[in-house]
């Protein structure tokens, strides 16, 4: 049954749109500050990377873009990158991804285990193991998937060199890396229809990631103060662990701090920083409940920068300590 469904699923999206996405190698870095930057990269193959945590500058065809913990970038095929450690140490995911006309090709692409799918502490080689064409898998422009995806076609060639991902959009292809590079390195029954799946769903979301944000950025070209306080609400709950603060959500809709807050308290009765402490304690107070997640380690994990100000901002709004609240959870559920 599972043989006969994935070509099934294969052919249908292969008549559609001409050719299979294929991810055919992930691989995690670790790059320390301390170790040489490598020389440019270029790569035959999308590249997606997503940074799990740290801090980094990429330098793409020679402009620089700054990465933090949740940033998911597209690379286009054939573009020169480097990468720069901002922060003593960065972890990252990389995907490396195309897409094949060939079914064939495409399956054994997918069964296809990198042995570099691990940390590399050291080493600061960047780039597939193996060469994307073996599998048959071109560098074709990944918006021809994406409106595929979308419902219509679109045949325009200037394309920017990289595409970034935020808002909920990025958080849901972050767990969907971390799942895909489980997969690879596994040898589970019907791995390979897994991993198509696993590869159709990413593109899909970013598909409607890519859409969101174009239409988000329709709305605050020519929205009202409202639409865009509503528009900067939402990113402040979507990026609360990122670390970033009132001005960055002010920045986000191009409206000064002052006026922000002053909008911002007339809708939702509360200080925009009141709300973002609000969503970051709440957080907390899911991650408070899972007894195998240490409390010292949270306060990063929703966006604070120290474990004091997790306590204070958790105390005021909750009328206990962290480690109260977890204790008191935790008694109910017995």
């Amino acid at each position: 049954m599972f043989e006969e469904l994935l070509p099934a699923v294969e052919k249908g999206i292969l008549e559609a749109v001409g050719s299979i996405p294929v991810v055919f190698e992930g691989i995690e870095h670790c790059f320390e500050k301390s170790t040489p930057v490598p020389s440019a990269s270029m790569h035959s193959s999308h590249e997606l990377l997503y940074l799990r945590s740290g801090k980094a500058k990429l330098t793409i065809d020679g402009k620089g873009v700054e990465l933090d913990k949740g940033s998911t970038m597209i690379i286009r095929p054939n573009v020169k990158h480097t990468i720069d450690v901002l922060t003593k140490r960065v972890d990252m995911v990389v995907l490396y991804f195309g897409f094949s006309q060939d079914l064939g090709q495409a399956q054994e692409a997918l069964k296809y285990s990198s042995e570099n799918a691990r940390l590399e502490p050291s080493a600061r080689k960047t780039g597939p193991t193996s060469h994307a064409a073996i599998y048959g898998v071109s560098s074709k422009p990944i918006e021809i998937f994406l409106d595929f995806a979308k419902g219509h076609r679109s045949d325009d060639p200037s394309f920017a060199s990289y595409l970034m991902v935020s808002g909920r959009g990025r958080q849901q292809i972050g767990e969907l890396v971390e799942r895909i590079m489980k997969e690879s390195v596994r040898d589970d029954f019907a791995k390979a229809l897994m991993m198509q799946f696993m590869t159709m769903e990413l593109l899909v979301t970013l598909s409607r990631a890519l859409r969101d944000e174009w239409e988000e950025s329709l709305r605050v070209r020519h929205g009202k103060a409202r639409e865009l306080v509503i528009i900067a609400r939402d990113y402040l709950a979507q990026n609360h662990d990122r670390g970033i603060s009132v001005a960055d959500a002010a920045a986000y809709v191009f409206l000064s701090q002052g006026y922000f807050t002053r909008a911002f308290r007339d809708e939702f009765g509360m200080s925009p920083m009141a709300f973002l402490m609000q969503v970051r304690v709440n957080a907390a107070c899911a991650l408070l409940a899972q007894r195998e997640i240490k409390v010292s380690g949270i306060a990063t994990q929703v966006g604070f920068s120290s474990p004091q100000r997790f306590n204070v901002a958790f105390r005021k709004q909750m009328g206990m300590t962290p480690m109260q609240y977890r204790k008191q959870v935790l008694k109910d559920d017995k």
